[in-house]
C-alpha cells in the first residue's frame, strides 16, 4: 500500500484548506484511513479517521464542526476539508491506513502504512 498526501499550504486564520490522500495497492475497505498531525517536539496526534466497512467517521474534539473527512471510492482517495483554521492547527499532516479495523483508531501505532506528510501553516 502506498499513500500520497497533498494539498497542504499556507493560510490565514479563519481560512480553509483541503488535503488529500490517494491510496494505491490494497484498499482499506475493511480497515481504516486516518489523518494525524505532528508539530516539532510533540507526539503525532489523531485528527480524524474513517472506518472502511461502516463508513463511520471519527474526529478529534477540537476539530469537530471545522474539519470534514470524506472519501471517493472510485479514486481510492480520502479528503480532509479544514475550515475555520486556527494557528494551533499548524502541523505536518499525515494520512495513514490499516487494512483491518482496530478499535483504537486514534492510536498512530495501530496504523501500518503512512503517507509522506503535508505541511499546513495557519498564520494569526
Amino acid at each position: 500500500v502506498q499513500l500520497q498526501a497533498s494539498g497542504g499550504g499556507f493560510v490565514q486564520a479563519g481560512g480553509s484548506l483541503r488535503i488529500s490522500c490517494a491510496a494505491s495497492g490494497r484498499t482499506f475497505s475493511r480497515g481504516a484511513m486516518g489523518w494525524f498531525r505532528q508539530t516539532p517536539g510533540k507526539e503525532r496526534e489523531f485528527v480524524a479517521a474513517i472506518r472502511g466497512d461502516a463508513n463511520r467517521i471519527y474526529y478529534l474534539d477540537s476539530v469537530k464542526g471545522r474539519f470534514t473527512l470524506s472519501r471517493d471510492n472510485a479514486k481510492n482517495t480520502v479528503y480532509l476539508q479544514m475550515n475555520n483554521l486556527k494557528p494551533e492547527d499548524t502541523a505536518v499532516y499525515y494520512c495513514a491506513t490499516r487494512l483491518i479495523w482496530h478499535i483504537n483508531y486514534y492510536d498512530p501505532s495501530n496504523y501500518n502504512y503512512w503517507g509522506q506528510g503535508t505541511l499546513v501553516t495557519v498564520s494569526s
